[in-house]
């Protein structure tokens, strides 16, 4: 609200469910082509498999009819959308793993425990820095995330959480240790998706508990114009923080957050190795104390993303035995100076062996 207490116009996070829920659902066809127009996309930008984060299963019934029909060209592992219906239609289904020849894995469940930090809705300790009013935005009641991941890990699913700021990372990882205690699984790889402010108390508690911090690295590039007004110099040391957590002996699964940021992996594959933006800035780094190595960022897009959808067995990594997915592309990221992996290009992307993408010849 403004000052005088009027509405702004402006919808914050939950919020947002106002508009949302008077918007018409799409038609099957609407959602058939969208479809596959954002495979097409994620093709031609290398991509061959994708975590696809809190489906409702209306969308999952389209998912499944195009990949019937041959045409679903990307290894979809599903997060299904936090609502009881679709929870416990998929846990009666029970897990689903490499379905239509290795297209669609259905086996996790998603849930959001607070907004964003660019929104102030991140859910935090203290008040913000800039907002000293608001400490943020939780999304959903105590014991929301302990309940349903009670339930998958008796249902043998995966539950990946939404969780931005440092109170909303420690109530998660709190959920879930209580889950955890009550049903003992050694192999669940609980994952906290984005894990992007953690006070320095929690940062080992990952490890601890085998909860795999899901991150973007895009975010950091994205938000670190503005992320010290928000926290302030001491708190933003907790922000993005990818060595002081691969030093515990995690590993991260990294991602884009389509649509948040852009489809391109290269933009998280630079902010990971340099925490610079496609301008070099800053200079040296954005705390660059957290940089990660390029073996590193390399392989949380590829085999430790695959070990975080329970798909390392199939994909991630060209050994024989596994599917043969793999990206052309014309320098080798590896080796080029930072300020010049924006500049390569897709020249073909393979999914089984087969090419779903190939650059037009100029």
């Amino acid at each position: 609200r403004l000052a005088d207490g009027s509405p702004s116009g402006v919808l914050v996070d939950a919020a947002m469910g106002l508009v949302n829920r008077r918007v018409p659902p799409a038609s099957r066809d609407q959602m058939r082509t969208a479809v596959l127009a954002a495979i097409a996309e994620m093709n031609r930008w290398g991509l061959t498999s994708v975590h696809d984060a809190g489906v409702g299963r209306a969308v999952i019934d389209v998912y499944e009819e195009v990949a019937r029909e041959g045409r679903f060209n990307i290894r979809d592992y599903v997060m299904v959308a936090n609502n009881d219906e679709a929870i416990d239609h998929y846990l009666q289904r029970g897990p689903q793993a490499g379905l239509y020849e290795g297209r669609l894995w259905i086996k996790a469940i998603k849930i959001s425990a607070d907004g964003a930090l660019g929104s102030r809705g991140a859910a935090l300790i203290e008040p913000y820095t800039d907002d000293p009013r608001n400490s943020g935005l939780a999304l959903v009641p105590p014991g929301r995330v302990r309940d349903v991941a009670v339930k998958a890990l008796r249902g043998g699913f995966q539950v990946n959480v939404h969780a931005i700021g440092d109170r909303a990372n420690r109530t998660v990882l709190d959920e879930l240790e209580q889950a955890l205690d009550q049903v003992p699984v050694a192999d669940h790889r609980f994952r906290i998706e984005h894990a992007q402010i953690i006070h320095p108390d929690d940062v080992p508690r990952f490890a601890q508990l085998g909860v795999i911090p899901s991150m973007q690295a895009s975010h950091q590039t994205s938000d670190m114009y503005w992320a010290v007004n928000r926290l302030g110099p001491t708190r933003v040391l907790g922000a993005y923080a990818w060595r002081s957590l691969l030093n515990t002996g995690v590993i991260i699964a990294n991602g884009s957050d389509l649509p948040v940021e852009r489809t391109n992996p290269l933009i998280s594959f630079m902010a990971s190795v340099a925490r610079q933006d496609a301008r070099g800035w800053p200079a040296g780094g954005w705390y660059p104390e957290q940089r990660m190595t390029r073996d590193e960022a390399l392989r949380s897009m590829t085999i430790w993303a695959a070990y975080a959808g329970f798909m390392e067995k199939e994909v991630g990594s060209l050994v024989p035995g596994k599917l043969a997915d793999f990206v052309v592309l014309d320098q080798d990221i590896m080796r080029v100076p930072p300020e010049l992996i924006l500049s390569t290009n897709v020249v073909a992307t393979y999914l089984g062996g087969r090419a779903v993408y190939q650059r037009p010849v100029p």
